[in-house]
């Protein structure tokens, strides 16, 4: 599919391609969302049957399984059909056939496990030039990046840090601000974080 293109992949769901972004969208279990333009119009919560760790030890063992790297999974319980979207990378990168494949594979998986209560949509997407960072060992990696953080409660009354990240210091991860000041942050206090793309 060109760059900048969406449609549908041919299996009830649909597909976009963006530079250096591109994901796949499929309803799950039967999942019944409203079209209203690009997002649907919800309705009821749908929540997990299990923890959430389960249900990311069991996309991890899918999509590992498969050769890809899992850099991260996201639930979302939104009202009426949920949304579970999976981030994947690999050593040449993602493409739509890739994200295609692992939907497949994954959905499967997910039918026969049954995690989630009701519909939901299953997204799967590579990183994109914004990155998300999930784990202890990504802010380690990306160390010296440009890092944007949303925290679950305020630190020295922010809610939202931009800096350089200067990596992990035990369990907290170091981010120096461009006045000079440095966060240390325990990592179960970060609600997501993104790298900041330098074009």
């Amino acid at each position: 599919m060109p760059a900048g293109t969406e449609g549908e992949d041919g299996a009830g769901g649909w597909a976009m391609e963006l530079p250096g972004l591109r994901f796949l969208r499929r309803e799950g279990s039967g999942g019944l969302a409203n079209e209203v333009g690009r997002w649907p119009t919800f309705y009821l919560v749908i929540e997990m049957r299990q923890d959430f760790q389960m249900l990311r030890r069991i996309v991890a063992a899918t999509v590992e399984a498969m050769g890809y790297e899992l850099v991260g999974v996201e639930f979302h319980p939104r009202p009426g059909n949920a949304l579970l979207r999976v981030y994947i990378d690999g050593e040449n990168g993602i493409t739509l056939d890739d994200c295609q494949q692992v939907s497949h594979q994954l959905s499967g998986v997910l039918d026969v496990e049954d995690p989630i209560a009701g519909p939901y949509t299953l997204e799967i997407s590579s990183p994109g030039l914004d990155r998300p960072l999930f784990e202890a060992k990504h802010f380690a990696r990306f160390a010296g990046a440009v890092v944007r953080v949303q925290l679950r409660e305020p630190l020295d009354g922010r809610r939202k840090l931009v800096g350089h990240l200067l990596g992990m210091r035990g369990d907290d991860v170091v981010i120096a601000g461009s006045d000079g000041q440095e966060w240390e942050v325990p990592l179960e206090r970060i609600e997501k974080a993104r790298l900041v793309p330098q074009l």
